[in-house]
């Protein structure tokens, strides 16, 4: 009779349905010497669960953290440094023209600058070729769509012949 109500008991503890004095009568029983042969792959669980109880964490545990300085630190130097280049001059503030350069790089400049014009223009160029070719395309769909309505009238002309 004992072993059979330890076996509801057993279901009912894996279904979570069990209550606390359920769960006493379970470990009291798991914690004797006498369990059922087929009944004893539960008995280190019980055991695990009585020995857990007795466990206490002993290490203490600080109520105050520490405080570091370092953010301070680092939000101070980052408003140095930003001070610093704000106040520092960036050297002469004066405009260059071309004539205060040496002349290697004064020639470097002006076939630069040439270079960059004829970019310019053919860039343009094929822009307006662009142009053209959309134009043409604009064209060919219209033609398309009136020949979409030369096959609707073919049909229909047909259908009207056939009937």
């Amino acid at each position: 009779m004992v072993l059979n109500n330890i076996e509801q008991l057993i279901e009912k503890y894996n279904n979570a349905e069990t209550t606390l004095q359920e769960e006493a009568q379970l470990k009291t029983y798991f914690s004797s010497d006498h369990v059922a042969p087929h009944l004893e792959h539960f008995k280190p669980m019980f055991q695990y669960f009585s020995q857990s109880k007795k466990e206490q964490y002993t290490k203490d545990v600080p109520l105050k953290p520490k405080k570091t300085k370092l953010y301070q630190w680092i939000s101070i130097a980052a408003v140095a440094v930003i001070m610093l280049g704000l106040l520092i001059p960036t050297g002469n503030s004066e405009p260059k023209s071309l004539a205060d350069y040496p002349p290697e790089d004064q020639q470097l400049y002006l076939e630069a600058k040439q270079a960059l014009a004829m970019l310019s223009n053919n860039f343009k160029d094929g822009a307006t070729s662009l142009k053209a070719l959309n134009l043409a395309s604009e064209n060919f769909n219209v033609g398309l769509k009136k020949a979409n309505h030369i096959t609707e009238f073919n049909e229909s002309t047909s259908r009207l012949l056939k009937n």
